[in-house]
């Protein structure tokens, strides 16, 4: 079996296997790897529906290189207030933005989300997350733009500088975007009827599908809501 990192052909071989809605497992097979080293490749580049073998191959030589070059000796992880483990906190963050990226995000977006819900105030300046990342700020700014587009993240102006924050209803401010944006679909597939014709094989299909999206829309928005009410816990005031 073969060892050491990846190549780019088999990065593209991969991609390939992706496209063709090959499974990790079948994937691995062809090439003779793990499947742990598939599933760790593809999530931890865009997930199968954003891994990019070219940009993996480039992410992956810069990983390298980052860590040829050795980390000055005083390097510390951020200092953590309450008492905290300031290595575990870091390990966690890593684990908190890999799951992220596992169900979906994008590898940066993923990150700018795991920094804001980690932190207690649950607001980042550009130039703390990029600082804290060591990430560049348009790097910070392109990934809000993309959660913000999913109700995660709210900007606040503070001065000359924005604020970027997430609220404690993050995750139910996302469900209800996701139900909304399920039902314009469901409400588009409905429109469709009448132009492919009631009667048709197409025109069945797209009433089923509308169906189908209006009940799961409204099913999430439903579930959303009670879940709200019945667990939201105040998170205590994080102070100055």
């Amino acid at each position: 079996m073969p060892g050491g990192r990846l190549t780019q052909q088999e990065r593209r071989q991969i991609a390939r296997g992706l496209a063709d809605g090959l499974a990790y497992a079948e994937i691995a097979r062809q090439l003779d790897r793990p499947t742990s080293t598939i599933t760790r490749e593809v999530t931890r580049n865009g997930g199968p529906t954003g891994y990019r073998a070219d940009v993996a191959h480039r992410t992956a030589e810069q990983r390298a290189h980052r860590r040829k070059s050795p980390a000055p000796r005083d390097a510390r992880p951020d200092p953590q207030p309450h008492g905290r483990d300031a290595e575990a906190v870091r390990a966690y963050e890593e684990m908190f933005t890999t799951a992220m990226t596992a169900s979906g995000a994008p590898p940066m977006m993923s990150r700018v989300l795991a920094a804001l819900t980690l932190s207690d105030t649950g607001s980042l300046t550009a130039g703390e997350l990029a600082a804290h990342l060591k990430v560049s700020p348009a790097s910070v700014s392109k990934a809000v733009a993309f959660l913000e587009t999913q109700s995660m993240v709210r900007r606040e102006r503070e001065g000359r500088r924005e604020r970027y924050v997430v609220d404690n209803d993050l995750m139910h401010d996302s469900m209800m975007a996701s139900a909304h944006s399920t039902a314009q679909l469901a409400e588009t597939a409905r429109k469709g009827v009448p132009v492919l014709g009631a009667d048709t094989a197409a025109g069945t299909r797209l009433e089923n599908m509308a169906r189908y999206l209006d009940f799961v829309s409204e099913s999430i928005a439903r579930a959303a809501d009670q879940a709200r009410a019945i667990l939201h816990t105040k998170a205590p005031d994080p102070g100055p």
